[in-house]
């Protein structure tokens, strides 16, 4: 199947403030955006993809005269594929607080005339489909076909469904869940902690010492990345590989022995050079606050309630214990407790969290399966 080549990133300004769910709002700001595909006569074939934690705008193609800049999604996205960009006009957005070219913690603040670092104003998931809302009435679509995202980004599908129901048709919402659990949390915390407690962190302003807070970003992506993968794709790539062919141990504490040590490393060091600190610990926290039954007393169907007529489907993975499929049946639950419309897809994979990206032909084909019947609701 054939990629959408390369693509140009777009970028749109808007000078009205964004009311943000903290009270405060966000003013003369860029929000940096893809697309994909064609947008039909009548506007009514448009998907917005939502992305995760590390992603971003860049769904699918590559950049030109850049080697390995595929599209975060490109293997589900594109002519041909699961969501097929020969029917459907495809969409990705960079959210506000991002470092890909988005306004963020990096950008200017108007108020001071100096990066806004830990000054940027935190940001939820209800602000990032506030943003995005926006920007979709900019291009003149009134009311999309679906969202769809994973992870972070189902969660941000979900919210779509609950601010601006008569706005879209369908929600795709993959690995994703209506709340973080404590342990979850936990995780965000202890990833936040290494970054702030890193010297060159300097409170958030480190832009101005001209320094990253890379030891700290290493840490917070060697834990997180241990949480997308299921122990037993860690066993089955690494086990007790050790990194040395030689049989004598080191006895060292602080060297290299094993296998998994090495890659640990290696995606933190990674990591550390291109992802920001500051956006780090918004986006986290964006996360842990993601809660819609919060307004409704804890009650999910409550919450639901105003999401009628939509028509939803959940793929959760049951080697993700990040965000296992107990908590996508509780989204299904509520939504059957409401007579929504709603497929659920709980699919048999090794990978862990991380499966929602990768080539699972069951976890494709259900995919494509459902956005067939959404472009069969358009013939």
């Amino acid at each position: 199947m054939a990629s959408v080549g390369a693509v140009t990133p777009q970028q749109m300004h808007f000078a009205e403030p964004l009311p943000l769910q903290s009270g405060a709002s966000l003013r003369d700001y860029t929000l940096v955006y893809e697309t994909y595909g064609t947008l039909n006569a009548d506007r009514s074939n448009a998907v917005l993809v939502c992305h995760a934690l590390n992603a971003s705008h860049h769904v699918a193609g590559h950049y030109a005269g850049q080697p390995k800049s595929d599209g975060w999604w490109d293997n589900l996205v594109g002519p041909g594929k699961a969501l097929d960009t020969d029917h459907f006009f495809v969409i990705g957005i960079n959210n506000p607080g991002s470092c890909f070219g988005s306004t963020g913690p990096m950008h200017t603040n108007p108020d001071t005339g100096r990066p806004y670092g830990a000054d940027f104003p935190v940001v939820t998931v209800e602000d990032w489909v506030d943003a995005q809302a926006r920007l979709i009435k900019r291009l003149g679509i009134t009311q999309l076909a679906a969202v769809l995202g994973g992870s972070l980004g189902g969660m941000q599908a979900l919210a779509w469904t609950l601010r601006y129901p008569e706005r879209l048709r369908h929600c795709v919402a993959v690995a994703t869940t209506p709340s973080l659990s404590a342990q979850n949390i936990a995780f965000n915390e202890v990833a936040r902690r290494a970054i702030v407690t890193d010297p060159d962190f300097h409170g958030g302003h480190f832009y101005a010492h001209g320094v990253v807070p890379k030891r700290g970003l290493r840490v917070a992506r060697m834990i997180g990345h241990i949480t997308y993968l299921s122990d037993d794709s860690m066993e089955e790539k690494f086990g007790r590989e050790r990194k040395s062919d030689s049989e004598e141990l080191n006895y060292s504490t602080q060297d290299i022995e094993f296998q998994i040590e090495s890659y640990l490393r290696y995606q933190g060091d990674k990591f550390s050079e291109y992802f920001d600190a500051n956006t780090y610990l918004l986006i986290t926290r964006a996360l842990d606050y993601f809660d819609p039954a919060r307004a409704h007393g804890g009650d999910l169907a409550r919450a639901f309630a105003v999401a009628k007529g939509k028509k939803f489907q959940l793929v959760s993975f049951t080697t993700d214990w990040r965000f296992s499929p107990a908590r996508s049946r509780e989204i299904v639950k509520a939504l059957v407790d409401n007579q929504i419309d709603v497929s659920y897809a709980e699919i048999d994979a090794p990978h862990g969290h991380d499966a929602f990206l990768l080539d699972d032909p069951r976890y494709h084909g259900v995919m494509r399966a459902y956005f067939e019947r959404i472009a069969q609701e358009e013939v």
